[in-house]
């Protein structure tokens, strides 16, 4: 995984390619802020023309110059919500295909530590990223540029502003030097709490079984009781901060209420300013002190969406499989496989589960793969597959290093099935298929041969049948056989699988076996089962110890 990425770094990567839209945005907010100072100068000038007692012709343009420039604000203000919401239906879509290409290519070695599901959880970080965005890109934007320009056309007023303009911009930026970073890690605390409760939520409904026929202990109530407590916690430490800040900020809107009101009034006084100017002046004063009101409101907008880019992060920062291979696979026959000096631990464990194993297997071969609980059998296919990086020797397929093999070729001519596989929630053919462009004959061959064409003809709807997620419902028999019909439909070069039949009746078994393993298939098989049929069957018999 990457490290070092700071939630802010991620806000700006986020915001890269959309530079255009956000230069309009901001463009729109300074023009916004520029046309929102015509009402204090507007009214400044009404205010002349009535003390001077001369309402004419120029009155009625001043008033139509104000009301101008509030529809002006207004427009602008709804090409912003379209440009913000174009911003946000792109993010939605670019987050939608950035989860659904990554999480198959993660590495095996990363989901290990993990529970692959839970992280599918931080893509609702996306909506609110969403929320989020107009607040920051709009509503922080105005407010900051209405302060800065409310600043600036004070000091037109007098060189006194400017000091004191000077004097606030500096105690705005030392309250967030000060408050931000514990916001930012009071709110990512909160968040964590937050995905580990839904993820023993999403544990507790997945085991629901057990729960249920467990009904004397409460031990699920018991462990949601502890995580909700430690997240009121971090909620109650985040909510901590926000109340200091909001207090730093009634102290700011104190001071430069005070320091404007005083110094105006002296100016006034000392008749350096007229009552027109006075009047502009606090009304002035009155949008700055709305504007920070309104920046105070969107700083736990600003923390929630850099906690949802730090979640997010976490599934983007997680290393895919390598892509460095050039090599593919060429042979219109098996693949041959040769292992040397074989070495490959978990990193948690003290010793390595396979050592320096080695073997050769010719092409086109049908072999099972025999030893004790705890030898590395599975583990061993799936270095074979590709899946696992090994740590020391090497495998050769057709005479060349795995590693030179481009990965998506790789699997493009394998057959997979291991016990881990599941069905999916789509129609017969889709959880067979997988989208892979297969020939009907192929495809109702495999079905015929496996023994699903009695099964599927019974269903209403044969092939096109829905599914429910993890085959609910259908027989394990029948699950077993879908999924062998997904490992050998698209007729792979090498077929890889682990305990297959375990829920099939023997005669069927033998069937089945009989159509894997026979001569007339050109694929190389590598088979784990305990079923003594798949020896018989077998041209060659590899033992790990």
């Amino acid at each position: 995984m990457k490290e070092g990425v700071s939630p802010v770094s991620r806000f700006w990567r986020l915001l890269t390619p959309f530079q255009k839209e956000i230069y309009q945005i901001y463009l729109y907010a300074v023009m916004n802020g520029l046309v929102n100072l015509s009402l204090p100068l507007g009214i400044q000038a009404i205010i002349n023309l009535i003390q001077g007692g001369d309402v004419s012709t120029s009155w009625m343009i001043l008033v139509s110059f104000v009301l101008i420039g509030i529809a002006i604000t207004g427009t602008l203000q709804v090409l912003q919500l379209r440009i913000v919401e174009d911003i946000q239906q792109n993010i939605f879509a670019r987050s939608s295909f950035e989860f659904a290409f990554r999480i198959p290519k993660i590495k095996l070695s990363e989901l290990d530590q993990i529970h692959a599901p839970e992280l599918v959880n931080r893509f609702f970080d996306t909506l609110t990223i969403q929320k989020g965005l107009p607040k920051i890109l709009i509503d922080f934007s105005l407010a900051s540029f209405q302060v800065i320009f409310g600043l600036l056309l004070l000091a037109i007023y007098s060189s006194y502003f400017i000091i004191l303009g000077i004097f606030l911009c500096f105690l705005l930026w030392l309250i967030f030097k000060i408050t931000g970073p514990k916001g930012l890690e009071t709110s990512l605390k909160e968040s964590k709490y937050k995905y580990q409760l839904a993820h023993w939520l999403e544990e507790t409904a997945r085991t629901n079984k057990s729960f249920k026929l467990a009904s004397d202990t409460n031990f699920h109530l018991q462990k949601t009781d502890n995580i909700a407590i430690n997240y009121l916690k971090a909620r109650e430490n985040h909510f901590k901060v926000l109340v200091g800040q909001f207090q730093y900020f009634i102290g700011f809107k104190i001071i430069v209420a005070a320091g404007l009101l005083i110094l105006g009034s002296i100016l006034v006084f000392q008749e350096q300013m007229n009552i027109g100017q006075f009047v502009a002046a606090e009304i002035i004063i009155i949008l700055i002190i709305n504007s920070v009101e309104k920046i105070i409101r969107i700083i736990d907008t600003i923390y929630d969406v850099l906690t949802a880019l730090e979640k997010i992060g976490y599934v983007t920062d997680l290393d895919l499989d390598q892509k460095e291979g050039e090599l593919t696979i060429s042979s219109e026959s098996g693949i041959s496989l040769e292992v040397n000096n074989l070495e490959f631990g978990y990193p948690d464990m003290k010793r390595k589960l396979i050592k320096n194993l080695s073997f050769s297997i010719e092409a086109g071969a049908k072999v099972t793969i025999e030893g004790n609980s705890g030898s590395g059998k599975s583990t061993l296919l799936h270095l074979i597959a590709g899946l696992y990086d090994f740590d020391e020797g090497e495998i050769l397929m057709n005479q060349m290093p795995i590693h030179n093999f481009k990965k998506e070729m790789l699997f493009k001519n394998i057959g997979f099935y291991f016990p881990s596989n599941q069905l999916f929630e789509g129609t017969i053919y889709e959880n067979i298929t997988l989208g892979r462009p297969i020939l009907n004959e192929d495809f109702f061959e495999v079905i015929n041969r496996l023994g699903l064409k009695k099964y599927i003809g019974k269903q209403p709807k044969g092939i096109d049948t829905s599914i429910k997620p993890e085959g609910k419902q259908l027989p394990r028999s029948i699950i077993q056989k879908l999924l062998i019909a997904r490992t050998i439909v698209h007729k792979p070069k090498l077929v890889i699988m682990e305990e297959p039949l375990q829920s099939v009746e023997d005669d069927e078994k033998n069937k089945i076996i009989d159509y894997i393993m026979h001569p007339k298939h050109d694929w190389t098989v590598l088979v784990v089962g305990e079923y003594p049929y798949w020896k018989k069957k077998s041209t060659q018999i590899i033992e790990l110890t």
